[in-house]
């Protein structure tokens, strides 16, 4: 395919890092943002990359952009996900939190909270959550990936031997026909074993998750009791959601 000089080394620098930012990606080729944005949006529409707020990402389903990547996308969308979260969860309550960095987000925002016991697989929320005094943790063992998740058999079994109030969870992807996605089968085991062991199950998904590719399947969304984002799901989603009484939750 032959696109514009600017374009393709555009889509070579995403692919590269797995995101660069749109003010990083001005500088670098000194032009204003505005025109970053229309050769991304021609780039997206092509199917060469992806769209996000403030950015542009390598999409693939088969590997997950870098975790510091993930780290400083939708950032404040992340952040009003899991203030809103978190004001659904009750003093002394029981939960398990998973893989992800909106959960790590809803980590941070639990901190005023009181008398908590956090059952997870994820050195991050683990250290996040660990110095509040009168907090429980209980970090599930296993094989320790780079980005600070644990997974393997020896997480799913620990998992299993609890039973809790709510499941916090976040994902990769999130498909039109409702199919929850990620691209770890050991992670999403563990996940599995987090949601079929609480009492409640509430998603975290910023709107870069609608539509994304990820070839493993955790499940379906009937799967989730509330899904919370920051943008309107598309029609075909939504209309899964109302049917299966599955609260929408967008802020």
């Amino acid at each position: 395919m032959n696109l514009p000089p600017r374009q393709q080394q555009i889509l070579e620098l995403v692919r590269d890092r797995g995101y660069v930012s749109i003010e990083e990606m001005a500088q670098s080729f000194v032009v204003t943002p505005q025109t970053i944005r229309r050769d991304i949006n021609q780039l997206a529409e092509m199917n060469l990359l992806r769209r996000y707020h403030g950015g542009a990402a390598y999409d693939s389903s088969i590997e997950n952009t870098a975790y510091a990547m993930r780290a400083d996308q939708m950032r404040d969308e992340k952040q009003r996900i899991a203030e809103a979260i978190a004001a659904q969860i009750p003093d002394h309550a029981s939960l398990f939190i998973n893989i992800g960095t909106t959960t790590e987000s809803i980590a941070r925002a639990l901190l005023n909270h009181n008398h908590l016991k956090i059952i997870t697989n994820n050195l991050h929320v683990a250290s996040i959550l660990s110095g509040k005094d009168d907090f429980e943790v209980l970090l599930a063992g296993g094989n320790v990936r780079r980005d600070g998740g644990v997974v393997g058999q020896a997480s799913v079994d620990f998992i299993t031997q609890f039973k809790v109030d709510f499941a916090l969870v976040g994902i990769s992807g999130i498909d039109e026909d409702g199919s929850l996605l990620d691209f770890d089968y050991q992670e999403v085991r563990v996940s599995q074993a987090i949601i079929a062991n609480a009492r409640q199950v509430i998603l975290a998904a910023d709107s870069s998750k609608f539509g994304r590719n990820a070839m493993v399947r955790l499940g379906p969304i009937t799967l989730i009791d509330c899904l919370v984002t920051d943008q309107p799901p598309v029609p075909a989603l939504a209309q899964l959601l109302t049917q299966n009484k599955i609260r929408l939750e967008v802020v």
